[in-house]
């Protein structure tokens, strides 16, 4: 029998993705599902060797690993960002890869608004002040009603997060390697990245991780921004320059930061430069988990199988 093996638990429960995978049985294929994950590389070849279609969310998985699959046909990627998967490998031994784009574009959206409004009416230094018996002197914090709101990269996130600003009367400033018709008719006015670094109030940041994007803001951007500015990721942790940030953070510049993602996936080191910078909000990559977005995602995921197999993948990155 044929294995379709879950490598990874995506939050929902074995019953649904069991049920979801019931087309596939009839098909000669038997759903295995891991509810840990699996770190040890030897243990994880060991889960996956004789996978002809292996499901996982945001664990790497490596070249070394998917050479040693030799039944391996194709990837369902529960997750929108596939750069934890290796591409090459898979384009080297014919694999086919899909994603599952836009299954949590809401998640995302509402926490990118939740992270700004943390920070700017300093929601966590006044939640600590409250249950030690303070009050909120010193604490008047700033609306967004009346800002410039700067998004780099309108994908379905990105889109979505400029029409919320919109909606909280903020001016929208945009960056994209191609102006969206469907924004500017709405309100939202494209620039250039750097304009939109320097004159948003709220940068929210939205793009993929390339080599393009690594570090696309940088300390020579972060040094652009003003020095009222607040800084939101919700894309990938490389594209900010970490180190920078928080830098200028304790230098006393930047009204503060909201950050969902980092270098590695959490847990990150104590250690690491933004733990112990102030007026930030740091949120352990949990943007996209949402219960409605896992369960999405499930059927996205078995949808991809369903395509596969038929012969005509869908949401195909590779």
């Amino acid at each position: 029998m044929k294995q379709i093996v879950v490598m990874e638990p995506l939050g929902v429960s074995e019953e649904l993705l069991q049920s979801l995978a019931e087309p596939f049985k009839t098909q000669g294929y038997e759903l295995v599902v891991h509810t840990t994950k699996e770190t040890d590389k030897v243990k994880l070849l060991d889960r996956v060797h004789e996978a002809s279609i292996i499901i996982l969310a945001n664990q790497p998985l490596s070249g070394d690993i998917i050479r040693q699959c030799p039944n391996l046909e194709f990837i369902s990627v529960a997750f929108t960002g596939v750069d934890h998967v290796d591409l090459d490998a898979c384009r080297e031994k014919g694999i086919v890869v899909s994603n599952a784009a836009g299954y949590s574009t809401k998640a995302v959206t509402e926490l990118v608004f939740g992270l700004a409004i943390s920070v700017l009416r300093h929601v966590l230094p006044c939640d600590s002040r409250t249950r030690t018996g303070g009050t909120k002197e010193g604490f008047p914090g700033f609306e967004l009603y009346g800002k410039t709101f700067g998004v780099v990269g309108t994908g379905a996130i990105g889109s979505a997060v400029a029409r919320i600003a919109k909606a909280f009367g903020c001016k929208v400033l945009a960056y994209n390697r191609s102006d969206k018709p469907g924004l500017v008719a709405e309100g939202v006015t494209f620039a250039d990245l750097d304009t939109v670094v320097r004159e948003a109030d709220i940068l929210s940041l939205h793009v993929p991780l390339t080599d393009a994007t690594h570090h696309l803001i940088d300390a020579k951007r972060i040094d652009m921004m003003k020095d009222t500015a607040v800084l939101i990721n919700t894309a990938r942790g490389p594209v900010v320059d970490n180190e920078a940030l928080a830098k200028t953070l304790k230098a006393g510049k930047l009204r503060g930061a909201g950050i969902d993602v980092f270098e590695v996936e959490p847990p990150i080191s104590t250690d690491h430069p933004l733990c112990d910078a102030p007026r930030t909000v740091l949120t352990p990559h949990i943007a996209f988990a949402s219960q409605e977005a896992f369960v999405t995602r499930a059927h996205m995921v078995m949808d991809n199988i369903v395509a596969f197999l038929q012969g005509k993948p869908i949401n195909r990155v590779c």
